[in-house]
């Protein structure tokens, strides 16, 4: 889930908008201070482009970039890797093919060129599909009797009906045989392109060199997308739950409702605000109210999620099956306790201490700034949002904060609980949601 952290406000002078020679725009961070460079890329798309009926083909393909691309078998791709040190990774994400690549300085031109051959010329041997998707089967056998695993995606369900945000990004028992190469192959060709790259690179490499590995790497992929179009959808409106029976010692509760989405004018408000409700770990009035005044659960959290196409607020705990309706009861009071009326100026004053504070020490290394500031891209930010955040933090107001919280929690909460049957847990399945 996201968060709301930033980078160290030093790091905001660095930071270039850099063109390689081909054209390819990159956010970068040159520091010298270790030998070491890493990159975050993404191409919109991700598991929302998965093909009607085979969810998980996304998930796929990145799990098999880089089993073998080129003339290079899977197990020789990996030794390269590995006799270099070099960390590349992918993942689909619900909005995003994402990747991520670190190396020593020395090691660069290898890994770039490493990755060019899995963006540009993936295998996808038979038997290493094989080999993975039964991987992937097997991790979906075991989350099949996993509480939390079964709550989000529930949760997921009742918020999202029929629309690609409902389905489960790595697929199902169902989906995931029914996969051919052909899918694999065609997801690729559609989604990596050079029109819906963002990359931002930090590390020790200067500006000429980087834009010729970015040419390398990148300027041979198609120059356009082809993306399906995915509606914007509003999450099923509370109050609605759902009850999943498994015999488990301990009940799982997902909780949450329609959110805020990232460029709405109070998001930052709604950031704060659910810093004090659910966000703020010990300090939380969830935290406060479920653990240390009744003993009800070990850990509860709640954060704000936003995707391209829609919004959520979501949380989860963990408590004994005789006291799951106890919890979700005093949850719901709570959430509609700061509906109604707010934080306090104490509360709000506190909260923007920490989240101003907190961003000297969120990203201590250059692969959480990489991450962070990919994010920001990916969220359609000002490259020097990181000098303008605190500004934005401090600007909130107590009104805001009470406004934007009897927005999100007004109407009370989405609740999906699995584990053993409490007594009248379970209600009638929630309606579909409507698309704009």
């Amino acid at each position: 889930m996201l968060t709301l952290s930033s980078a160290p406000s030093q790091a905001a002078a660095k930071i270039q908008r850099l063109v390689s020679p081909g054209g390819i725009e990159a956010w970068f961070v040159q520091d010298a201070t270790v030998p070491l460079i890493a990159m975050e890329y993404a191409f919109s798309g991700g598991a929302s482009q998965d093909p009607a009926g085979k969810p998980g083909v996304g998930n796929l393909v990145a799990d098999l970039l880089d089993e073998g691309s080129g003339d290079l078998d899977s197990k020789t791709y990996h030794e390269r890797l590995d006799r270099r040190a070099i960390k590349l990774s992918f993942s689909a994400t619900r909005d995003h093919f994402r990747g991520s690549l670190r190396m020593l300085k020395d090691n660069k031109d290898e890994a770039y060129d490493l990755l060019r051959m899995a963006l540009t010329s993936a295998r996808f041997e038979p038997a290493d599909v094989e080999r993975i998707r039964a991987q992937v089967i097997s991790t979906l056998r075991r989350e099949s009797t996993n509480p939390s695993s079964l709550a989000d995606r529930k949760f997921l369900e009742v918020a999202f009906g029929d629309h690609p945000y409902g389905r489960p990004a790595t697929g199902t028992l169902d989906s995931v045989p029914k996969i051919e190469i052909a899918d694999l192959k065609d997801y690729a060709r559609r989604i990596l392109a050079k029109d819906t790259l963002r990359i931002v690179v930090v590390g020790d490499v200067d500006p000429d060199t980087l834009g010729k590995l970015l040419d390398k790497t990148f300027g041979a992929l198609p120059a356009k997308a082809e993306l399906t179009p995915i509606p914007d959808v509003v999450a099923a409106k509370p109050p609605q739950r759902a009850f999943i029976p498994l015999d488990v010692p301990q009940t799982v509760v997902t909780f949450g409702g329609p959110g805020i989405n990232r460029h709405d004018p109070e998001f930052m408000a709604a950031g704060v605000v659910n810093h004090i409700l659910g966000g703020g770990g010990l300090s939380s009035r969830l935290f406060k109210e479920v653990r240390e005044k009744r003993g009800l659960a070990y850990s509860i959290h709640e954060a704000l999620l936003w995707m391209d196409h829609s919004a959520l607020f979501i949380g989860n705990t963990g408590t004994r099956a005789d006291r799951a309706g106890e919890t979700v009861d005093a949850v719901e009071k709570e959430i509609r306790r700061i509906a109604e009326e707010g934080p306090t100026q104490q509360e709000l004053d506190e909260a923007k201490s920490y989240l101003k504070g907190s961003q000297m020490l969120a990203l201590d290394t250059s692969s959480k700034l990489a991450q962070a500031l990919l994010q920001y891209q990916l969220d359609k930010l000002p490259i020097d949002f990181i000098e303008k955040r605190n500004a934005i933090v401090d600007a909130v107001t107590l009104d805001d904060t009470r406004r934007v919280a009897k927005k999100l929690w007004g109407d009370g909460l989405l609740t999906v609980m699995v584990g053993r049957a409490p007594q009248a847990a379970a209600q009638p399945p929630a309606a579909t949601p409507k698309s704009n």
